[in-house]
């Protein structure tokens, strides 16, 4: 991508003097080196630059492998030396990139003996690699040195691309064991930064130290930061600062930050959190506030995942245009070897362009990239255009890995002693002309009328005399977040978009809505379940609220029309009314008050008509009776969309209507799978959908006015992957799929798509057993691919939000070994697929976590049980002791909401036992002992813990009674003792 600002020679040039090689500069010599990996660290990639034949780089012992240098400016080059150990290549090349992204080849063999090798090339750029295929030893790849040699002519030649001058950096020189350079780091202490939140403000546990057992030079040149956990289980870590806060881009130039890091790799890692990132310098000059000031995560893992992320903060939390506290971030993406290997992470601000860039690379490769047009420009310049520190941090703890890991990290098990080893980190920048400056659009002045003209049957919405077709979207990312992403819409063709709730925080989308030319249908939200025949409290209070703002919005030039309430007549089905009224009884009334306010609109505002939004035709008899003032009508349907035509032709209407939300089917219209739980489309389901649901809405001019698909939101979670069609905010084929349907145009750069996804076992996966998930998947631009794996437990626990599995290995392109969760149930597991432009393809498919087998006989079946206490029978189900030896998962015995509580099998006469199985239900014991007896009032204790962490939990014991029981001392819940059952085994 940076070869777009290089310099391009006229033709029209004198011609160049001849060039002759300059064999007696090794350009290479102590420069930036990087590889794929490396055998140890006695064999780092800055061995084979540093002049030294008696010290080496080696890789691991597989194919492909790469060593790259970084020579810090373009350089056209005339030869390289290999200066081999014994460990060769057989076949390799030697490319050249300006990018470090997009490889040139300019000397390639299959038939290298290894040894001592010059070779003569031609080909410039900045960085320049070996990268080998195949090797001529059992070993890996090894060299003592790489020479590299550039061309000197005598002037009036092409010039040279822009220099990158290099404006910092460390390479970590000192003793083994001491701290680093005080004149270049600033070592952070205790648990928040000067004047800062407590907990570095994300709720971590550990307790920066600087302490050379946490922060320390390996004499080698690498930075390790060292997370230590103490007897009483205390943490403390390392968080190191840049002394200079002033690393910033020119206007007209580029910045690039970059650092070779090895991730934390322990047995445990549940909680570690490694980062390489750079913070606005407002943060400490006291000129603005997180996110505002602007934050770039370059490296960023959680919970030992062979992963890293990406992305930019900005703006306003939460929410924005930043999408906050999440950031336009890349996602987790697998990143092979980063835990075990050395790898380059890098970013480029560029402001060679008017659309201002961050670009984020692994090893060379982009990965992400955010534009400033896709955030605003304040937000941009706030955010990006001034000076940053770096920071190199490893966390323990808070709210990123918890969330990751649907718990409270890091656990007892979590290893102690996990290091974050850092090599050369270096800053480089560019000069150039300034570009004209991308300028936010400017605010639109002046109100808009809107009617509904014509007659039955040919009815035309228009604004301002024109007519106006509704093509929207419902709007998910919050009133604070139209400039960063309602350009985007516009680019999709999207001219309305859609919303539930009206209120004082609304102007901000309105305004930035108005500015792209886009409409909005200001929703108004009244309340499901709500007593509409008796709370006049209630209706006189939210009515006044909808004329205040309907007065305030009503001159807004973004203003297409109202619309009052969303899905109550539906949803009354679902609410048991205190004074007994019945459902028909307040759907009435709902309608008559709907009636009301849409009378008290129109009082206030003539120039814009009201409709009213349900989430089926059902609700349309009671508008046509009760609601005779709305101007028109509005549904949401998704799987029966195509049918909302013929229901108002049956209904005999005589208003037009739009639909209000609507895409592909939704879980309730899909047939169930195999585990019983509804089948999610794939993203070519989906997309077809969309493309249907449109064709139907579209398709009765006269009646139809058009629609709002649903939807565009950035949520990553259970819902945000079935509906949304910027799902984490990377783009969907749904995505696209609306674009075409808005614009006409086909997009022929779409996401990856996902043709198969096959499991090793749906129907009996034992808990935290591993089963094999594998995906094939098409990509139209052929990107270099990167995947994700992720869990939800929907259908277990009613939770949305996804969570990682404890752990997971890529064993090929999308081929990954995948450790099931200790809770059981149906789950789901989603494999996500990125390509290098912001698209993601994404499937998912359930599987059933059942109960591990255990050795022996379960000799609690069926015997007698009493407990401390159990609640009474509700909802057609009883919670009694003898449900835990029913060999029943779907009954259980539930305790009192207190501690202790215990519950007590009577085995019938004294047995040895080997084994127990605690299957908790998700109100789990964190303390407890397993106890025997053989008179039931002396107990032995076989089992303790404090850590209990609730799902399924199978342990040996040594033991000998009639009596067994469980003794729990701390509830992990805020309820109490749950259990499906207690196995006990001899």
């Amino acid at each position: 991508m940076l070869m777009a600002v290089l310099s391009v020679p006229s033709l029209g040039a004198g011609r160049a003097k001849a060039a002759s090689c300059d064999t007696g500069t090794n350009l290479a010599l102590n420069k930036n080196a990087t590889a794929s990996s490396i055998e140890g660290a006695g064999t780092p990639a800055t061995a084979a630059v540093d002049g030294n034949t008696g010290t080496r780089w080696s890789s691991q012992f597989s194919d492909p492998q790469w060593l790259q240098v970084d020579l810090g400016s373009s350089q056209s080059i005339c030869q390289v030396t290999l200066n081999w150990e014994t460990a060769s290549g057989k076949a390799f090349q030697i490319q050249t990139s300006n990018d470090a992204a997009t490889w040139t080849s300019i000397y390639s063999t299959t038939t290298s003996a290894g040894g001592t090798q010059t070779l003569s090339v031609s080909g410039t750029g900045r960085y320049i690699r070996m990268y080998g295929t195949a090797r001529n030893t059992g070993y890996g790849y090894s060299l003592w040195e790489f020479g590299v040699y550039g061309s000197s002519n005598g002037g009036g030649g092409t010039p040279p691309p822009p220099n990158w001058n290099l404006v910092w950096q460390d390479t970590f020189g000192g003793n083994s064991g001491t701290a680093p350079s005080s004149a270049n780091w600033i070592e952070d202490t205790g648990h928040n930064s000067a004047g800062g939140p407590a907990d570095w403000g994300t709720g971590e546990v550990e307790s920066a130290s600087s302490s050379t057992a946490n922060v320390s030079v390996d004499g080698n040149g690498h930075l390790n930061i060292t997370a230590l956990k103490d007897g009483a289980g205390n943490w403390t870590s390392g968080r190191i600062e840049t002394q200079r806060s002033d690393f910033a881009a020119p206007a007209g130039g580029m910045l690039e930050v970059t650092a070779t890091i090895k991730q934390p790799n322990v047995a445990n890692p549940a909680g570690y959190w490694p980062a390489f990132w750079a913070l606005g310098n407002g943060s400490r000059t006291g000129s603005g506030t997180w996110p505002a000031i602007g934050e770039t995560d370059i490296m960023e893992n959680v919970n030992g995942h062979q992963t890293t992320s990406s992305g930019l903060h900005c703006g306003t939390a939460p929410n924005g245009p930043c999408n906050e506290s999440s950031g336009r971030g890349s996602g987790l993406r697998t990143c092979a070897g980063c835990l075990s290997a050395y790898h380059t992470y890098a970013e480029v601000i560029d402001r060679t362009q008017s659309d201002e860039q961050i670009r984020f690379l692994v090893d060379g490769q982009v990965t992400w990239t955010v534009s400033e047009s896709q955030v605003g420009v304040t937000t941009w310049q706030n955010a990006v255009d001034h000076g940053f520190f770096l920071i190199l941090d490893l966390a323990v703890g808070g709210s990123w890995p918890n969330a990751d890991c649907g718990c409270t990290s890091p656990t007892a098990a979590t290893t102690s002693g996990g290091t974050l080893s850092v090599g050369p980190i270096a800053v480089y920048s560019t000069t150039g002309s300034a570009p004209t400056p991308l300028q936010p659009p400017a605010p639109a002045t002046g109100s808009s009328t809107v009617k509904v003209t014509g007659s039955q049957g040919n009815w035309q919405l228009n604004v301002n005399g024109a007519p106006y077709q509704v093509k929207g979207v419902t709007w998910g990312p919050g009133n604070q977040a139209g400039d960063g992403y309602l350009a985007d819409a516009a680019s999709m063709g999207v001219n309305t978009i859609r919303t539930w709730g009206t209120d004082a925080s609304s102007q901000p989308l309105l305004d930035a809505a108005a500015a792209r030319g886009i409409k909005v249908i200001n929703g108004f939200w009244l309340n499901q379940g709500a007593d509409y025949v008796n709370d006049t409290a209630y209706k006189t209070n939210t009515l006044n609220s909808i004329k205040q703002f309907v007065t305030q919005y009503k001159s807004h030039p973004a203003t297409l029309m109202w619309d009052v309430g969303n899905e109550v007549i539906l949803t009354s089905q679902n609410y048991t009314y205190p004074n007994g009224a019945t459902v028909e009884q307040e759907r009435v009334a709902y309608a008559q008050y709907v009636e009301q306010i849409t009378q008290a609109i129109h009082a206030i505002d003539p120039n814009h008509p009201v409709t009213s939004t349900d989430a089926w035709t059902g609700a349309w008899p009671y508008y046509k009776q009760y609601t005779p003032s709305l101007d028109l009508l509005a549904v949401n349907s998704y799987g029966s969309v195509c049918n909302v035509n013929t229901d108002w032709v049956n209904g005999g209407y005589t208003k037009p209507y739009i639909v209000t939300e609507a895409g592909d089917a939704g879980e309730w219209e899909v047939p169930n799978d195999a585990n019983g739980v509804p089948t999610e489309p794939t993203d070519q389901q989906q997309r077809d959908g969309y493309t249907s649901a449109w064709n139907c809405i579209a398709g009765h001019p006269g009646i139809s006015f058009g629609g709002t698909l649903f939807n565009y939101g950035v949520e990553n979670d259970f819902g945000g992957v079935w509906f949304n069609l910027l799902t984490g905010g990377w783009r969907r084929l749904s995505y696209y799929a609306v674009k075409q349907a808005f614009t006409g145009q086909a997009q022929t750069n779409t996401p990856p798509a996902i043709t198969s996804m096959t499991l090793s076992n749906t129907a009996s996966v034992p808990a935290g057993g591993q089963f094999t998930v594998n995906v094939a998947s098409t990509n139209p631009t052929g990107d270099a691919l990167s995947y994700n794996v992720a869990l939800s437990s929907k259908y277990v626990n009613s939770a949305t939000p996804l969570q990682s599995p404890s752990s997971y290995t890529q064993t090929g392109p999308g081929a990954f070994t995948v450790t099931a969760p200790q809770t059981l149930g149906v789950w789901k597991v989603y494999v996500y697929v990125y390509d290098q432009h912001g698209g993601v393809g994404i499937q998912s498919v359930s599987f059933r976590v059942v109960a591990p087998p255990v050795s022996g006989t379960n000799v609690a079946l069926g015997k007698a049980v009493t407990a401390s206490s159990f609640q009474p029978a509700s909802n057609g189900q009883t919670f009694v002791p003898a449900n835990v030896t029913d060999n029943n998962w779907t009954t259980r015995w539930a305790s009192d909401w207190s501690d202790p509580q215990w519950i007590q099998v009577d085995l019938g006469q004294s047995t040895a036992i080997k084994h127990i199985q605690l299957g908790w239900e998700s109100a789990y014991a964190k303390a407890y002992q397993i106890q025997v007896s053989n008179d039931g009032t002396n107990w032995t204790t076989v089992h303790t813990t404090t850590t209990g962490a609730g799902g399924v939990e199978t342990f040996d014991v040594t033991g000998t009674g009639r009596y067994v029981r469980m003794y729990g001392t701390q509830r992990g819940t805020a309820y109490g003792y749950s259990l499906y059952e207690f196995g006990i085994y001899a």
